[in-house]
């Protein structure tokens, strides 16, 4: 009992020391080294003792306003797997004509103990700072820190400053990593209305605030009364001052629980607490009120305007005589959309690059072979218009990019193509080489895409697939006196199925594939692998091998106990968490179907058969059957397993972690096998 009480002191201390410490830049101290485990998550790998957000507006002659967050973090890192922990990246938006966000005054260290206990710390030095480019328009800034030991400390803080007032990035407050305390202000003047909104599932309190503030404004001075001397001066830069309330917004948060990572999860950072500033509107005195606040659907009209987007896709001389030979005997609708769409995809490679916007131009990329997703999915729209389909862009937000929470340019970073038929829109990706049409990669089933029409009005769409992708199994089996059971397995996959199997084993030789597929099947030998239509599109995969299982029997007495599933059943429960804060994403609708034959040894009956089954959640969101039959020496298993309803909301947990039970249970159920 003493015991009991001494730990529950040692965690109240180490949670009060957590939460009313004064964090101060480079006064890290010899407690934060000590600790050995997080004292109210002790599986954690690494935990945020500190994050702060200190955001104020500033002025230039060159950019007027603009925003200048401080950021200054702590990170305890227990254990070598936290050391991802360590590195950073800040994304930095370049708009062109000198708008361009960048980080100053980086400053970081490594801290840690000496074999005298002794603290110690290393500085971040260049050779750990790195530039990527994303895209053309996004850069980030990169660092890892120096000297890393399980067990250290390390902190950075650095200056951002970004003229984009009105698309400013997510503030976070939670990860995959607990977080012990946050303090976020952001100030803004009395001219700029911002709406916050709130994510995820944690609630947190915006504190409101506000305070008088001077400032010195840099301008020129312009053509006044239009006298030489005043055109002389009109470039001339002048300081002024002045005085305006300041409005602040604050959230402090302690001891804020890391994200869990299960199983089909989906992007958690679409979940995790956080804050977007929305610019709503800005009025200054004398003046007149800017709106910026706006609509999904003005959003998408603004994008089609622009000349890097709806401007190119009036554009087809540089393609029309390619595409007028290309379309020659083609007998319908259907031959026209898969001869352009194969087009596309075998003349350009993506360069990797997400877009909504062309950066060259669709004519250059079309010449240079190569261009970002914009420029090859617009051309592929462009293509389609001239032969004569209903077709149009779709914006998209990969999944990496989230699911945008109120309209703004920046909610979209992708573009597809779509043809409407009959009331039906086919979706086309000619990024990738492999795609097919009407099936997506899953980094782009994000929900919903926005389709924007020639006539300007634009709408949702869905992005899911409406056919689900099927894996259909036969296998014939025998099971042998010694205890193994051996036989042949014949598989058929459609859909994103046939395309993940292309994704795994396409490219992978014929040990990497043995492997593959004998790693999730137990005490399974496979021989015989062989695929078909790998590199065949539009056809189901099929695969077929031969197999020996060691542990599926078991004989207790002179009875044998096995699962007709044989290998290729459940194990256990993907879902293990009590509660879950968050929707479960099974990425796209699909069936699977077992029929499995099995013959049982020479003089032995069957005793006992598993019950049959079926059951479901509601809507029939998921669904699964499983019945067994038993003629004279042979045994036939039939099972499907049916995820009609890609995403299932948080709400209905509970009843998804209970079916999973029920399906596992099941799959583990034995027939029994007794002697004649």
């Amino acid at each position: 009992m003493k015991n009991k009480i001494f730990t529950l002191l040692l965690v109240f201390c180490a949670v009060q020391f957590s939460t009313s410490q004064n964090f101060k830049f480079g006064k890290v101290s010899k407690e934060e080294l000590e600790e050995k485990v997080h004292p109210t998550e002790p599986d954690a790998n690494a935990a945020i003792l500190y994050r702060e957000y200190d955001s104020r507006f500033e002025q230039s002659q060159q950019w007027g306003f603009f925003i200048v967050e401080e950021v200054f973090e702590r990170i305890k890192i227990y254990n070598k797997e936290g050391f991802d922990w360590a590195t950073k990246k800040v994304n930095l938006f370049q708009g062109g004509g000198g708008d361009e966000e960048e980080i100053q005054n980086l400053k970081a260290y490594t801290y840690y103990l000496d074999s005298s206990g002794k603290v110690e710390k290393v500085k971040l030095k260049g050779d750990g700072i790195f530039d990527e480019e994303r895209n053309e328009y996004w850069e980030v800034k990169k660092f890892t820190m120096p000297d890393l030991k399980e067990g250290c400390v390390i902190e950075f803080r650095y200056t951002k400053k970004t003229p984009f007032i009105n698309s400013l990035d997510e503030y976070r407050f939670q990860e995959t990593i607990p977080v012990n305390e946050l303090n976020f202000k952001f100030a803004a003047p009395e001219y700029y209305n911002y709406k916050m909104h709130q994510k995820g599932w944690m609630p947190f309190k915006i504190q409101n605030d506000g305070r008088e503030r001077s400032m010195s404004y840099s301008h020129k001075l312009g053509t006044r009364s239009g006298s030489v001397k005043d055109l002389a001066e009109a470039h001339k830069v002048v300081n002024s001052n002045i005085t305006f309330r300041e409005n602040i917004y604050k959230v402090v948060m302690q001891n804020v629980p890391a994200m869990k990572e299960e199983p089909y999860s989906g992007n958690l950072d679409n979940y995790s607490a956080s804050i977007k500033m929305e610019l709503s509107y800005v009025q200054f005195p004398n003046a007149g009120l800017e709106t910026y606040a706006t609509t999904w659907e003005a959003v998408s009209t603004s994008i089609y305007k622009s000349d890097s987007f709806g401007g190119q896709l009036n554009k087809t001389q540089y393609f029309k005589d390619d595409i007028d030979q290309l379309l020659t005997g083609a007998a319908d609708n259907s031959e026209k959309m898969l001869r352009i769409f194969e087009y596309v995809k075998n003349k350009l490679n993506w360069n990797k690059f997400n877009s909504v916007f062309a950066n060259d131009g669709l004519r250059t990329a079309y010449n240079e072979g190569k261009g970002n997703a914009a420029e090859i999915n617009l051309m592929l729209t462009a293509m389609f218009r001239y032969a004569g389909l209903n077709a149009n862009p779709i914006l998209v937000s990969t999944k990496e990019n989230g699911i945008p929470i109120f309209p703004t340019r920046s909610g979209f970073n992708f573009v597809i193509a779509g043809v409407e038929i009959e009331n039906e829109v086919i979706l086309f990706d000619a990024t990738n080489k492999k795609n097919e049409i009407n099936i997506l990669e899953t980094k782009l089933l994000n929900w919903q895409g926005r389709i924007i029409r020639e006539d300007g009005s634009s709408t949702w769409v869905s992005l899911l697939p409406t056919n689900p992708a099927v894996r259909s199994t036969l296998v014939n089996a025998v099971i042998s006196e010694d205890l193994s059971a051996a036989g042949s397995s014949k598989n058929r996959f459609t859909g994103h199925l046939s395309q993940k199997y292309r994704s795994n084993f396409e490219l992978a030789n014929a040990e990497e594939r043995r492997k593959s597929l004998e790693e999730d099947a137990g005490e399974t030998e496979m021989s015989n692998i062989d695929f078909e239509n790998l590199t065949t599109l539009y056809q189901p995969v099929n695969l077929t091998y031969d197999f020996k299982t060691f542990d599926a029997v078991e004989k207790i007495g002179d009875k044998l106990y096995f699962s007709p599933i044989l290998f290729m059943g459940n194990e256990e429960n993907p879902f293990k968490l009590d509660e879950r804060k968050y929707p479960v994403d099974f990425k796209y609708p699909k069936k699977d179907r077992y029929m499995i034959n099995i013959t049982i040894p020479e003089g032995y009956k069957v005793e006992t058969l598993p019950e049959s089954a079926s059951f479901g959640l509601e809507r029939n969101a998921l669904n699964y059957r499983y019945a067994v039959s038993n003629n004279g020496d042979k045994l036939q298993l039939s099972v499907e397993y049916s995820v009609n309803e890609a995403f299932i909301g948080a709400d209905e947990y509970a009843s998804l972690k209970k079916f999973f039970e029920l399906l596992i249970e099941k799959e583990k159920e034995k027939v029994v096998l007794s002697k004649i």
